[in-house]
């Protein structure tokens, strides 16, 4: 036996039911020799068990004051998260950037077109568009922004802000202009018309907003990180004790999967990513080709050949598709971002090709069309461990549950939705009961399905103990708390930021707990939150992170 370190620590939660805490960790080569007290691992270092007697190994005592946990897993994050910070911050709560800084939140529109005309005052060449994202109108008395409004910022360039939600963008008539969209006969239901029969300027879907896109600024940000994107998406993940982490609806063009296997096979690379190839812009049998070559080029940090299907809108936005009675406030039922045809044809092309499949439903009926195709395709293609995972599903009700228990689907909750938009669905959007029961991680548990919880940053921040803090306390951004029953334990809450998510993407085998075998990957904590009082979780801080058993401090990035 050579290189092994063994690092000692005030408490390490292994999240293994065969040895749930250790004081010392083994680790030789990027993976864990084993966990427990110092004298259990002294057998690998002794050579008792090969008849030699090296006594080849160091001690690393930099965590003996630290709390370790296996590296936190986010099963639904976007890497645009990292890129996103090259825009105008136009969100209602505070946020802290890659680099530390935190940055104001917005509290009317005036102030988000304030800081919008800051950014255009400082720009020199007319063709740079201003570009904002994180707005969140349905705090705003839910106004509808219009392009009136932002041509208030300029008439001469364009300008376009993405909501906090990714589904729905507002743009300027300058960049309706240049996408050749203002002008009247448009029969789109993503595209809103105004009384003079001319687009409003709200574009909702991906259908409608790549059009637009590259007209102001987000070219690449809608879906893929650039590079500068990535390491700050990477910086994050160290910040907040992440190893592995999701690009849950990546378009995976040959320039972008070239960057990712580039920066991830770098010596200081920090994270595992695992982005999944969205569904838009290829037939069935395309996609599920495309996928399996994309397979074939995985590395140890770059897990691909998984799907990403979008099904409907954002519920605070009111283009989820709802069944009955639909929204509270009256307002039409949301859009389809997916024909039924072709949700069963990647379904049963993807079960015969063993590609794993997450489709986002944000709604019930959005849910139910998913679990009812899914049914029909198994019936085709029985798949043991297909693993397929609802993404969001966070009006399920216990049937639904139930039913993808039955089919051995798993579902990834929303549980940092709860906190930023509960109070709103509770009051504008789907009322006390639903809102009660939303983003239901006690009754999905109860029902026997696979579990993992998420912030789908950067529609909200990455922070796994925060996610976690959010489905043990169900607290509104008000301070309520909303829908006891479906509160989970603390126990509970870091499975799911661990082995719950890591079972959703087939990597359960490899990371998610700490024990002989997986990868070397750490969360290091400042404090215990098995210990802490439940409402001081997303309170502790993070040291950093160990990735393959690489080191990375946060107060280093």
């Amino acid at each position: 036996m050579s290189g092994v370190t063994i690092y000692p620590a005030r408490k390490i939660i292994t999240m293994n039911p065969s040895c749930p805490y250790a004081t010392h960790v083994a680790v030789r080569d990027g993976r864990i020799l084993g966990a427990g007290s110092l004298d259990d691992l002294m057998p690998w270092v002794a050579g008792e068990n090969t008849g030699e007697n090296t006594g080849d190994y160091r001690i690393d005592d930099r965590f003996a004051d630290k709390v370790l946990m296996p590296g936190f897993v986010e099963g639904h994050a976007h890497t645009m998260e990292g890129s996103l910070w090259s825009k105008v911050y136009c969100g209602w709560f505070d946020r802290s950037d890659p680099d530390g800084k935190t940055w104001g939140g917005l509290k009317s529109l005036d102030a988000v077109i304030q800081r919008l005309c800051e950014k255009e005052q400082s720009l020199t060449d007319t063709a740079t568009p201003v570009s904002g994202w994180q707005l969140d109108p349905i705090y705003m008395d839910n106004v509808r922004v219009t392009r009136s409004d932002l041509d208030r910022v300029s008439t001469d360039r364009p300008v376009g802000v993405l909501h906090a939600s990714g589904h729905i963008m507002n743009v300027n008539s300058k960049a309706l202009e240049l996408a050749g969209l203002l002008k009247p006969g448009l029969q789109h239901p993503g595209i809103p018309l105004g009384d003079d029969g001319l687009p409003t300027g709200e574009l909702k879907g991906p259908e409608t907003m790549m059009p637009v896109g590259p007209h102001v600024g987000f070219e690449r940000n809608l879906l893929d990180a650039d590079e500068t994107g990535v390491r700050n998406f990477a910086k994050l993940c160290v910040r907040t004790g992440t190893t592995t982490i999701t690009d849950l609806a990546s378009r995976m063009q040959p320039e972008t999967v070239d960057m990712m296997l580039r920066v991830t096979a770098e010596s200081d690379f920090p994270i595992c990513l695992v982005p999944l190839r969205f569904f838009m812009g290829l037939s069935p049998e395309d996609l599920i080709e495309e996928v399996i070559s994309l397979k074939a080029r995985s590395t140890e940090r770059l897990r691909m050949g998984r799907i990403k299907i979008v099904s409907d809108g954002s519920i605070q936005g009111f283009s989820a598709r709802l069944r009955w009675p639909g929204y509270i406030n009256g307002a039409p039922n949301g859009l389809w971002y997916v024909a039924p045809e072709q949700l069963s044809e990647i379904f049963k092309r993807a079960l015969a090709a063993d590609i794993a499949v997450h489709t986002h439903t944000n709604g019930d009926q959005a849910t139910q069309l998913v679990l009812e195709k899914m049914k029909e395709a198994l019936r085709q293609h029985s798949n043991p461990d297909h693993r397929f995972t609802l993404q969001h599903c966070q009006l399920a009700d216990a049937a639904q549950f139930r039913l993808a228990a039955r089919l051995g689907m798993c579902v990834n909750l929303f549980a940092n939705h709860h906190f930023y938009w509960g109070d709103e669905h509770y009051k504008v959007t789907v009322g006390p009961d639903r809102a009660s029961r939303m983003n239901a991680c006690r009754t999905a548990i109860d029902s026997g399905v696979p579990m993992a919880i998420h912030s789908d940053a950067p529609v909200t921040p990455l922070g796994p103990l925060f996610t976690a803090w959010c489905a043990v306390n169900r607290m509104t951004a008000s301070g309520r708390v909303q829908g006891q029953h479906e509160c989970i334990t603390v126990e509970e809450a870091l499975n799911a930021i661990t082995l719950g998510a890591a079972y959703t993407l087939h990597m359960d085998g490899e990371i998610g707990s700490i024990e002989t075998g997986k990868r070397a990957d750490f969360a290091v904590l400042e404090s215990d939150p098995l210990s802490c009082d439940p409402l001081e979780i997303k309170d502790i801080p993070v040291w950093g992170t160990v990735q393959g058993g690489r080191v990375f401090n946060a107060a280093n990035l």
